[in-house]
C-alpha cells in the first residue's frame, strides 16, 4: 500500500519532507500540492519531478479522491484550518507545529478528532524520534536513575534575524522542549516563570536574549529550560535528567574528534536540520508505517499538540509578568489515553 499525500505549504519545510518521501523513505508518493503563493506550488513540483497535481487551495486538494493523507507546512496561523477540513474530509493528516495557535483552536481540532471516532493527526514534535531523547526515555521507564527529581535543558542558536521576537523563544524554538520534556518524564505542568539574565551584546535591540524558563510539574520535578538564541558558537541542544539515584545526559552529537595546531576538539554544528535529520526521516516514516499497521497515527497527538499551547501560552504571559504563572489543562479525554512512543528510533 502506497499513501498518497497531498500537501498543503510548499516552503522550506515542505520542501525537504516532499523530498523524503519521493527520494528517501518507503511507502509514500506525493500526488497533490497547493500554496497560496502558486508559483511556489508550481515550481516545487518541476524541481522534485512530481507527477502531482497543484491545486487552487487547501479545500480543494482535500477533495480530490486520490488523496489519504496531507503534509501542513503553511505559515503557523493557517494550520488550525487546514487540519479542521482534513479531520471534516476523513484525510490522516501530518501537521507541523504549531498544531494552531491558540489553546482553543487545539480544542477545536481535538473535538473534532475524537467527534471523528478515531486519531487522523499527527503533530510534527520530531524530537521524540531523535535517538539520544529515545535513550534518555529509557533510562527514565525503566527506572535506571530512580525518580526524576529535576532537569537541566539548553536550546542555543548561532544567531536569529531582526524578525526573531521575545515571545518567538516560546512559541517556535522552546516549544520542542516543551513536548518531549513532558513526554520524557509523563508529567503534567504545573506552572512556569520566565527569568532574563543578562542580555546578550549579539541580541538585536528588541530581543531578551537569553531567558530561562522555569516548569514545574504536578509531580514536583523542577525544569530550567535556557534558551539563548545568540551564542554564537553553534546549534547546541543540551539535556540533563537529575534522578534519585543518578544522572542520565542527551549525548552530544556524533562528530570526528581531532587534535591539530595544538588543540584537542570536536565540531559543533551549526544548523537545526543537520542536528534532527533523522528525526524528521524517523517522524515520517512511523507516520506512513503505523497507518498501514494499525490504521491511526501512532506519534504526537491533538493533544500533545493542546498541552504545548497551553503551557506556551502561559510562558509568554510569564514573560511579561514576571510571575510564577499557572497552567491550567483541561481533563485529558479517554480518546487520548493511548501511549505514543517513536518507534524505529
Amino acid at each position: 500500500m502506497t499513501l498518497r499525500f497531498g500537501v498543503i505549504g510548499t516552503g522550506a519545510i515542505g520542501r525537504e519532507h516532499i523530498k523524503r518521501i519521493s527520494n528517501k523513505l518507503a511507502g509514500g508518493k506525493i500526488v497533490a500540492v497547493t500554496d497560496v503563493n502558486q508559483a511556489s506550488a508550481q515550481d516545487a513540483v518541476k524541481s522534485f519531478e512530481l507527477d502531482a497535481v497543484v491545486y487552487p487551495n487547501d479545500l480543494a486538494l482535500l477533495a480530490a479522491d486520490n488523496v489519504d493523507a496531507v503534509l501542513v507546512t503553511s505559515w503557523g496561523p493557517a494550520h488550525e484550518a487546514s487540519v479542521l477540513a482534513a479531520i471534516e474530509a476523513g484525510k490522516f493528516v501530518f501537521v507541523e507545529k504549531p498544531l494552531a495557535t491558540t489553546a482553543e483552536g487545539c480544542m477545536r481540532i481535538v473535538e473534532a478528532e475524537m467527534k471523528h471516532g478515531k486519531r487522523l493527526v499527527q503533530v510534527g514534535f520530531m524530537r521524540r524520534y531523535d535517538s539520544g531523547y529515545v535513550q534518555l526515555k529509557e533510562a527514565i521507564k525503566n527506572n535506571f536513575i530512580g525518580e526524576p527529581l529535576m532537569i537541566r535543558a539548553a536550546h542555543r542558536n548561532p544567531e536569529v534575524g531582526e524578525n526573531y521576537t521575545t515571545d518567538m523563544a516560546i512559541h517556535d524554538t522552546l516549544i520542542h522542549e516543551i513536548d518531549v520534556l513532558h513526554w520524557l518524564v509523563n508529567d503534567d505542568y504545573q506552572t512556569v516563570q520566565v527569568a532574563y539574565p543578562k542580555k546578550s551584546k549579539h541580541a538585536h535591540e528588541n530581543l531578551k536574549d537569553p531567558q530561562i524558563v522555569t516548569l514545574e510539574t504536578k509531580g514536583g520535578i523542577v525544569i530550567t529550560a535556557e534558551i539563548n538564541v545568540n551564542c554564537k558558537y553553534g546549534y547546541d541542544i543540551q539535556c540533563e535528567v537529575i534522578g534519585e539515584e543518578g544522572i542520565v545526559s542527551l549525548p552530544e552529537f556524533q562528530s570526528i574528534s581531532f587534535r591539530k595546531n595544538a588543540m584537542f576538539g570536536t565540531h559543533v554544528l551549526m544548523d537545526w536540520k543537520d542536528r534532527f535529520i533523522d528525526a524528521y526521516d524517523k517522524e515520517l516514516q512511523d507516520f506512513m508505517d503505523s497507518i498501514k499497521k494499525t490504521g491511526e497515527p501512532n506519534g504526537p497527538t491533538s493533544w500533545d499538540g493542546y498541552i504545548a499551547q497551553v503551557t506556551a501560552d502561559a510562558a509568554i504571559k510569564a514573560q511579561d509578568s514576571g510571575e510564577k504563572e499557572t497552567i491550567t489543562l483541561q481533563e485529558k479525554p479517554v480518546f487520548y489515553s493511548k501511549p505514543t512512543e517513536a518507534v524505529n528510533a
